[in-house]
């Protein structure tokens, strides 16, 4: 038996190397049925026929053998309905389902802790039926239609739905997912040359959302409350041209003493696309304190805090309340490696939602033109150096030169990869933690002084431009 701990912080690097039975023919499933939805299936081709029987075999056995096998055949020969597409994009979603749970049960083995139990969400169905099936009738049509044969009429189907749902807070969650992937649809209008269509990408949101306007499936998540210590460990930050979002990672301690566990907050803003880099955060800022906390190097107390099953936290800057210095790395080092892992609501299970926290220290550091890797333990691991936002001192130069890592492992391009958070390493021959998130709650380092002086200056200018066209 290999020690859970190589040198290379509390992972065992080596069992990402090792396949993973039956992963490749799971994907290679979803990708023919992909392909069957690029062309569309109004009147489809033997190819497409083909894709849409490899994804009925690859769920032969479980219990929706039946279902799927006729949805498959009926789609084949054209004459595909609703409930048939919902069968199909259930396949779809299942398969991705146990890929994920396959790359989750290594990362669970290499880093050695526990995960937390799953639970199966009551649905109460309480959304507008009707509202439901209209939005399940455009995406149907768009599956008929295919990606090569979108047109603006089909695409702007979606809009009226949408519409009538972002006011009903129960439907925004897949309202707003048809908004975006509407947006993403009528940019490549008319249909996009083969080569150019992002298939896995519309596929998943097409799955996804068939799935989700069911009734009941986007009812809000079942919560409770958490009551204790919070210790950040870093800020996942993403930026999009009309939105950002941080989502802060930690450790949470109960006050009843119970094993601590990982948990999530996140705040999301809309963005205007002249705000980028350090001004996000002060759009971000004003809707959740801990990302002062976490800028200050803090911990915070939470009181009755509202928390999901999945180990979100519902945000409350009233349940919360800043606590005393808490030092990342020393979390990192301390409290991690015996932190339950939240489980995955069953939508969520999905390779790209994978992103668990972990700490590597004593890594050997290659550099290519294009790529990095960490060598941990003799056992290599890529670093998307490409997820490290600009808005924070942490730099793939700084990543490069670092001894020990606060990460989120991922797994994108068929490979488990690092998205470094924070890290230590030597400037000026002394010893240095830096962190994405360290901006945060604000900053005194001239770069990121310019940084948001350059941001403030864009919001005034919008602000006095709102107001001109307010008073007209």
């Amino acid at each position: 038996m290999v020690p859970a701990d190589q040198g290379g912080g509390v992972m065992r690097a080596d069992l990402f190397s090792d396949p993973i039975a039956g992963l490749d023919e799971a994907l290679a499933a979803v990708d023919a049925f992909d392909q069957a939805l690029v062309a569309g299936l109004l009147r489809p081709q033997p190819a497409q026929a083909a894709g849409l029987t490899e994804l009925a075999h690859a769920v032969a056995g479980t219990p929706l053998a039946d279902r799927v096998s006729e949805a498959a055949a009926k789609a084949a020969a054209g004459a595909a309905g609703e409930d048939h597409f919902v069968a199909l994009a259930a396949a779809r979603t299942a398969l991705l389902g146990s890929v994920h749970d396959a790359l989750m049960t290594r990362v669970t083995e290499a880093t050695g802790r526990p995960r937390g139990e799953e639970t199966v969400p009551a649905t109460g169905g309480r959304q507008a039926a009707n509202l439901l099936a209209a939005a399940r009738a455009w995406l149907c049509d768009l599956a008929r239609a295919g990606w090569q044969g979108i047109d603006h009429e089909v695409v702007s189907g979606a809009a009226q739905v949408v519409s009538a749902m972002l006011p009903d807070p129960s439907l925004r969650r897949p309202a707003t997912l048809l908004d975006g992937f509407a947006a993403e649809l009528a940019a490549s209008c008319p249909g996009s040359a083969p080569e150019r269509i992002p298939a896995r990408r519309w596929g998943d949101l097409w799955s996804r959302g068939m799935l989700l306007t069911l009734p009941g499936a986007a009812d809000a998540p079942a919560s409770g409350t958490a009551t204790g210590r919070l210790l950040p460990l870093g800020v996942d930050l993403q930026e999009h041209a009309t939105a950002a979002q941080a989502q802060v990672h930690a450790v949470f301690e109960p006050a009843d003493g119970s094993a601590p566990g990982l948990v999530r907050a996140t705040v999301s803003v809309p963005k205007p696309d002249t705000v980028v880099g350090a001004g996000l955060w002060q759009l971000l800022r004003p809707h959740m304190s801990l990302l002062a906390a976490v800028g200050e190097g803090r911990s915070m107390e939470l009181a009755d805090m509202p928390v999901t099953a999945e180990g979100d936290l519902i945000w409350s800057d009233e349940h919360a309340r800043p606590s005393e210095p808490a030092d990342a790395f020393t979390t990192a080092r301390v409290a991690l490696p015996t932190a339950t892992d939240p489980a995955t609501a069953p939508l969520d299970r999905h390779p790209t939602r994978i992103a668990v926290p972990v700490f590597l220290e004593g890594y050997a550091v290659r550099k290519d033109d294009e790529t990095m890797t960490f060598t941990v333990a003799g056992h290599p691991l890529a670093v998307d150096t490409d997820r490290v936002p600009t808005a924070g001192p942490l730099t793939p130069e700084a990543v490069a030169t670092s001894n020990a890592c606060i990460g989120l492992l991922r797994w994108d391009a068929g490979t488990y990869r690092v998205q470094p958070l924070a890290v230590e390493t030597t400037v000026r021959k002394k010893a240095v933690a830096l962190h994405a998130g360290a901006w945060a709650g604000g900053t005194t380092g001239k770069v990121g002084v310019k940084a948001e002086k350059a941001a403030t200056d864009a919001v005034a200018v919008l602000r006095e431009r709102a107001g001109r066209l307010l008073r007209k």
